[in-house]
């Protein structure tokens, strides 16, 4: 994009110290934050800081389900219907758990070779998308072996990654202030219209992302990379996710909103709802339109239906201590929730 004009904006975009802060020590803006193509943004305020996970207070009572143990400070994962697989990033060392999401049993170990946070599926049956920050690289990762089947370098801290239908990978880097455009394991362009890029999520020939300094959503065409519009996403912004609808749904962790867009067209908010604790992993279940959401601060996971733009809530379920991230099996409903604090995955059969 030649320049941060090419993308309508629609208004100004307005810490856990447990064990890992959710989002990275944001870049120092110095005298200015990267702008469209490089080109220098100048902001009147110096921009806040990205929104943090909530420390969570011990756990009382028993948590419903079983809790599996999987390695330290796990965050990021995601459960694959066909090949019924269930990968989760952990730390010391860092590596891919591979649980069978039948039995929960760990049946695999992925090396890695640095830190990941956020996980997510180029397609059922795989392969996993993985971002290591600390390899500034993303790989993949094939189901259910968990071979690495390509390494691509992307860029400082890439911190999280979507695939579009037509095979098209964006990364967020986090650190770097851009986002890799990959075709065929290669960059084929990188996009320097973000100061502090995070959670992506494709919707049919669009793309959006997440702005966790200037707490915005940007939708991209797909196809070529472009920015289309620019809209504010609460008060702090950052995770992202795509339902059946062809909504785009971004949790507000230091708003305290669950926010929904609609990227067709002219890309608008279409609803929001409360949702206190500090809410941040989020994961779909495109069987039963359901999106689920972890709230951070109150070991509480919130379910809701996805009928209509606006969320209906439906459950909530108690967590283990700190559940930064969750996935859903969309076989069986089965959600699968990190506690982050104690190196375990809570298993939980969703609701009917």
């Amino acid at each position: 994009m030649a320049s941060r004009k090419r993308v309508h904006r629609a208004a100004a975009g307005a810490a856990l110290l447990l064990l890992v802060a959710g989002c990275a020590a944001a870049p120092d803006d110095g005298p200015a934050a990267p702008g469209r193509a490089g080109t220098p943004v100048r902001f009147a305020e110096p921009l806040p800081p990205p929104a943090e996970p909530g420390v969570a207070p011990p756990v009382t009572g028993t948590p419903p389900g079983r809790v599996v143990e999987v390695g330290a400070i796990p965050e990021g994962i995601v459960a694959d219907g066909p090949t019924r697989r269930v990968a989760v990033g952990v730390r010391q060392p860092d590596r891919l758990a591979l649980l069978d999401a039948d039995t929960a049993a760990v049946v695999g170990q992925v090396p890695l070779p640095g830190v990941l946070r956020h996980l997510q599926l180029a397609a059922p049956g795989g392969p996993v998308l993985v971002p290591s920050e600390s390899a500034n690289g993303l790989l993949r990762v094939a189901l259910p072996d968990g071979r690495v089947t390509s390494e691509v370098m992307t860029g400082p801290m890439a911190h999280d990654a979507t695939e579009t239908a037509a095979g098209t990978v964006f990364v967020a880097n986090e650190a770097g202030g851009s986002v890799s455009v990959v075709r065929d394991d290669r960059v084929v362009r990188r996009l320097t219209d973000v100061t502090q890029p995070a959670g992506l999520a494709p919707v049919g020939d669009r793309v959006g992302l997440i702005d966790v300094r200037e707490n915005t959503l940007t939708v991209y065409d797909a196809a070529t990379g472009d920015g289309i519009r620019e809209l504010p996403a609460g008060d702090g912004p950052t995770h992202l996710v795509a339902d059946r609808h062809g909504r785009m749904i971004a949790t507000d962790t230091r708003g305290g909103h669950l926010i929904v867009f609609d990227p067709a067209g002219t890309p608008a908010e279409v609803a929001r709802v409360d949702l206190p604790g500090e809410p941040y992993g989020i994961a779909y279940d495109p069987v039963r339109d359901r999106v689920w959401v972890t709230a951070t601060g109150t070991n509480l996971l919130v379910g809701y239906d996805m009928t209509d733009p606006t969320p209906r809530e439906v459950a909530r379920i108690p967590t283990v201590r700190q559940p930064n991230t969750v996935a859903v099996d969309p076989d069986t409903g089965r959600l699968f929730v990190t506690g982050t604090a104690d190196g375990v995955v809570q298993v939980v059969d969703g609701p009917a």
